[in-house]
């Protein structure tokens, strides 16, 4: 498979190297010296887009225009999501999008859910969210946090919003999931959500221990969309 890398910074690095293991070809790189517009399509079976909120819809509309499916890990430009789903619809095209292309942390997603719909039904549990990225890290709360916290609202009725800080635990209203986001020095990312309520705490967590998981995902989403149409996620790549 010929893969284009739209964004070639310290991911786009790593994926390269997973790519290249599994026998596939990296046959173009953009970054902010190689412009999108100057790698030859006719040549890509397929686009990972690693880059910048602000970039990423321009990426997705231009592979889209170009036929070419477009898996991508750039986080914080949800609110343009349904206008990115309709412009692949309309275009018959294919976008994989998710927060966070781990394996782990995809089945920590689910974990995550499940568990959401059991506490609903105990009130008198309290939950917080706490992530911790690296230093370079842009988006606070981490795409993945907001991703969670979307999910426990959707599953757990006590919930409606959650709020955010950075460094210290807000202090949430009625109804909202406080949400706490650290940037320390050479974590790839940990994500732990907590239930507490006066007699016992309950507690998941996810610890990644390098860049190695998000790539490796990334090029497994790039190999599963292959002939497809459509809007997907990891959901549907690991089928949960």
């Amino acid at each position: 498979m010929n893969i284009a890398l739209i964004g070639y910074g310290k991911m786009g690095k790593v994926i390269e190297e997973i790519a290249e293991s599994r026998g596939h070809r990296i046959v173009g790189k953009s970054n902010s010296q190689n412009p999108i517009i100057s790698l030859n399509f006719s040549t890509i079976d397929v686009a990972i887009e690693f880059t910048a909120p602000h970039l990423a819809i321009k990426h997705i509309e231009y592979c889209i225009d170009k036929k070419v499916p477009i898996i991508v890990g750039t986080t914080a430009w949800d609110d343009q999501f349904q206008h990115v789903k309709d412009y692949v619809t309309r275009n018959d095209g294919a976008i994989l999008y998710a927060s966070n292309f781990s394996i782990g942390v995809n089945i920590f997603f689910d974990i995550n859910r499940r568990l959401a719909k059991l506490m609903s039904n105990s009130p008198e549990y309290k939950t917080n969210l706490e992530e911790i990225h690296h230093l370079e890290k842009i988006d606070a709360p981490s795409g993945t946090a907001v991703s969670l916290a979307n999910d426990m609202i959707l599953e757990n009725k006590n919930y409606s919003s959650w709020t955010h800080q950075k460094n210290i635990k807000p202090n949430p209203l009625d109804k909202q999931i406080a949400i706490t986001s650290y940037r320390e020095d050479g974590v790839p990312g940990t994500h732990k959500i907590s239930y507490k309520s006066d007699i016992d705490v309950i507690e998941i967590k996810h610890t990644a221990k390098s860049r190695q998981g998000f790539a490796l995902g990334a090029v497994i989403a790039a190999e599963w969309i292959a002939n497809k149409k459509g809007v997907f996620t990891m959901q549907d790549v690991i089928n949960i």
